[in-house]
Order: C-alpha cells, then sequence, then structure tokens
C-alpha cells in the first residue's frame, strides 16, 4: 500500500504530477480504464489529469499512487522542478546567443518522459556556463590587469638589458678591466632584478587559481562591502593603501548620505508606502528628498522589498567608484560596462529619471531606476561634475513591460547583433 502524503503541495503547484502518473501508467502496461477505476474517477478525467490538465488533490494523489504501486511523495516529489528550472536557463542562453527558438512550453514534459536526456542537458549547460565564467575571469585578468602588465614590462626590461650587456661582452674581447668589472656588476644586477620579478610573477599566476583573490583596490573594497556593512574603522584592514583610500571615501559618502536621509526615516517611508513602498519616486515623493538620494540610500540600507537591491554609481567619465550587485546581476571588472545600462542612459540627461525592465544573457530580469546629477564642488568657476545612480532588483513575473537586453561588458557579452557593442566577444562570433 502507498503511504499518505503528509504535507504536499497544494494542486496549483504540481505542474508535473499528471505527466508522472502517465509515465508509471505506461511502464506498469495498464490501461487508463483500469487505474481510473481502482482511483474511483473516470477514465475521461484521468486523461485531463495525465495531460496536466486537471488538480490533483491529497486524497486522489493517494488513490492513484496505490493504484500504480507507488509511494504517493514520489509522484508528488518536485525533483523535475528544479530540472525545469535549469532548462528554461539553457533555454535562455540558447535563444540569446543563437537565435534558436525552444519550445518553452513543453519543457516540463521533456523533463517528465525523459529525465535522463534532461538531465544531462541541464548538467551539460551548467558546466559550460563555469568554464565560460573561467574564461571571462582568467581572459580579463590576462589582458587588463595592471600589476601583470607591469610585472612583464619589468621581466622584458631585464631581459633586455642582460642581453644588450652580454653583447657587448661578447664582441669586444679586448675591454678595459674596468669597465669589464662594471658590466660584470651590471649583469649581476640584472639577473638578481630578472629573479626577483619572475618569482613574483609566478606567484601571481599561481594566484590565478584563486577567484578569491581581490584583482584590483576597487574590487577589494567591494567584496570588503559585499561581506556585511563595515565600520570605518575596518578599512585599515584592507591590503592596499589604494583600497583603504577608497573604502573610506565609501563610507564617507554613506555617511553624508545617511545625515541627509536617515534610516528610520527611510524605512518608515517605504512601510507607509505600503505597495507603493516599491516605488523609488513615491518614496522620494513622500520624504520630499532628491531622488538621486533616495536611490541610494535604498540600494545601501536595502529596506523591506529592497532587501535584494543592488547599487552602482558612476561619474561623469564612466568610471564606478560604487558598485553592489543584486543578486544574478553580474558585473565586469571596474570601469567597464554594458551601453546599454539606464546608469549611462541617465547620465546623458541629468535630472531626468530613466527606468527600464533589463534582461540579462542568462534569462534573468531585473526592475532598474537611474538618475543623474550635476555638482559643483569647486563654485560656479568651477566645471560641473556629474554624477549617476542605478538602483537594481530583481523584477517580479507581473512586470510585463518589454525588456531591454543587457549584458556585462562587450568582451564578455554574448547577444549577437547588439547595436551597442564596440568591440567583438571572446565568447564567440558576433
Amino acid at each position: 500500500m502507498a503511504r499518505s502524503p503528509s504535507s504536499h503541495r497544494s494542486p496549483a503547484a504540481r505542474p508535473l504530477i499528471g505527466t508522472r502518473i502517465r509515465e508509471r501508467r505506461l511502464s506498469l502496461g495498464r490501461r487508463q480504464t483500469e487505474v481510473a477505476r481502482r482511483a474511483e474517477i473516470s477514465a475521461a478525467y484521468l486523461n485531463l489529469i495525465e495531460h496536466n490538465r486537471r488538480p490533483v488533490g491529497d486524497a486522489l494523489l493517494t488513490r492513484l499512487a496505490e493504484a500504480l504501486e507507488i509511494d504517493a511523495t514520489e509522484l508528488a516529489s518536485d525533483r523535475e522542478e528544479t530540472l525545469v528550472s535549469a532548462l528554461r536557463e539553457a533555454a535562455a542562453r540558447a535563444s540569446d546567443q543563437s537565435g534558436i527558438a525552444v519550445e518553452l512550453d513543453q519543457i516540463a514534459e521533456f523533463a517528465a518522459r525523459f529525465p535522463g536526456w534532461a538531465s544531462v542537458l541541464a548538467g551539460a549547460t551548467r558546466r559550460a556556463d563555469a568554464l565560460e565564467r573561467r574564461l571571462v575571469a582568467l581572459s580579463d585578468r590576462m589582458t587588463r590587469d595592471p600589476y601583470l602588465v607591469t610585472t612583464l614590462h619589468e621581466v622584458q626590461s631585464a631581459v633586455t638589458a642582460l642581453r644588450s650587456t652580454a653583447s657587448i661582452l661578447a664582441e669586444t674581447p679586448e675591454i678595459e678591466p674596468e669597465w669589464r668589472d662594471r658590466f660584470h656588476a651590471n649583469l649581476d644586477s640584472d639577473s638578481q632584478r630578472l629573479s626577483r620579478t619572475a618569482q613574483s610573477l609566478v606567484a601571481y599566476l599561481d594566484s590565478f587559481e584563486d577567484e578569491a583573490v581581490p584583482m584590483s583596490p576597487q574590487e577589494e573594497v567591494e567584496a570588503w562591502i559585499a561581506a556585511g556593512q563595515p565600520e570605518p574603522a575596518e578599512a585599515d584592514e584592507l591590503a592596499s593603501d589604494a583600497a583603504k583610500a577608497m573604502a573610506r571615501e565609501v563610507l564617507a559618502m554613506q555617511a553624508r548620505d545617511r545625515a541627509a536621509l536617515p534610516d528610520a526615516a527611510l524605512s518608515s517611508a517605504v512601510a507607509e508606502a505600503g505597495a507603493r513602498g516599491d516605488d523609488p519616486a513615491e518614496i522620494a515623493a513622500r520624504l520630499g528628498r532628491p531622488l538621486d538620494l533616495v536611490l541610494r540610500r535604498l540600494g545601501m540600507l536595502r529596506p523591506g522589498p529592497w532587501a535584494q537591491a543592488g547599487l552602482i554609481v558612476c561619474d561623469g567619465s564612466g568610471a564606478t567608484p560604487f558598485r553592489h550587485a543584486a543578486p544574478g546581476f553580474e558585473l565586469p571588472r571596474p570601469g567597464e560596462g554594458c551601453a546599454l545600462w539606464p546608469l549611462f542612459e541617465a547620465l546623458a540627461q541629468p535630472q531626468l529619471p530613466v527606468a527600464r525592465l533589463l534582461a540579462t544573457s542568462g534569462g534573468l530580469r531585473f526592475a532598474s531606476w537611474a538618475v543623474a546629477e550635476r555638482l559643483l564642488p569647486m563654485g560656479f568657476d568651477g566645471p560641473a561634475l556629474s554624477r549617476a545612480q542605478m538602483l537594481i532588483r530583481p523584477a517580479g513575473p507581473q512586470d510585463s513591460r518589454p525588456p531591454l537586453g543587457v549584458g556585462p561588458a562587450c568582451r564578455i557579452c554574448p547577444r549577437p547583433g547588439c547595436a551597442a557593442r564596440h568591440e567583438p566577444s571572446i565568447l564567440g562570433p558576433v
């Protein structure tokens, strides 16, 4: 006898039970009429269930499990739903990269009828994604890492000096002892310099296997901020002097914004706004504060519905002194970004807010809000400086706006034929 499921999900949350029932019945070689009779339902109703067109309550699920000689928890398992989610991600990637139209409405059926093949496909996609991310990280470090470029230049300089000195000694057999001693001393000095630099380079290349090693002072600061709510005194714990200075500036910016809009006032306004608490403009109007300030504070405090929010701040040059990613929103190396980000659209039209629904190359969707401002730190006689901020948050299924496809940066974006692309992608033809 099959056990009665003690706590199944609601019938509406079981999109694959019908397919599992059908596959089990066929594996036993039984007719619909026989199974329906034992489950005390009509064959027509069982047919609708098997095509996932009718819900299955706990009592009926128990009777069907007994008729099919299987544990009811097996029929109610949600293991395929995890598989379906992975298949949907694979479909979204295939659609973005090659334009292949995937039958999304058949994914659940495919996962239930061919779980082995579905698992193979999902696993291959996950491995490809992991290898792609690794390729992007290593390629980016090899081509744009300032420390690596400087160290390789130092190696080349030392090798050139050694070769030049050795050539002089080889091509000048009759050389004064004083000059020969000088050249020998140069050979010794340059060889030691080359040895030290080569050892540093090898150690640094070995660190490529550790993905947690910060690759720049800004990335070190970003990892420090992402780890929690840091205190000013903790900035001294960072490794480099540049990172310490950047961390202090970030904390100073947060302190200025917090003084202008305290935590308690922001949290209270979000709670009072109720259903409108996820609209930054509504919160700004309720508080009587500038929209740019509200965006930054929401991205840093993350109250209530903003718990998964991310924030990116950039200046007029496009550099991003502050970045905190929303879950799943991939950020490139500092100093880069997608030209289609609303952040840069706002930068081109100060004071005009921009709201967009974004879709990543991995199929994730994010709501975004951006606005830019003009600053006069040098007074009216000095140049006007620009600063833009973009608040991002995972979008809900109810957001029906046409999404704007964006990527992290052109070099690591797989979207073909993007109108904003300025360099080829290393992930394939464009």
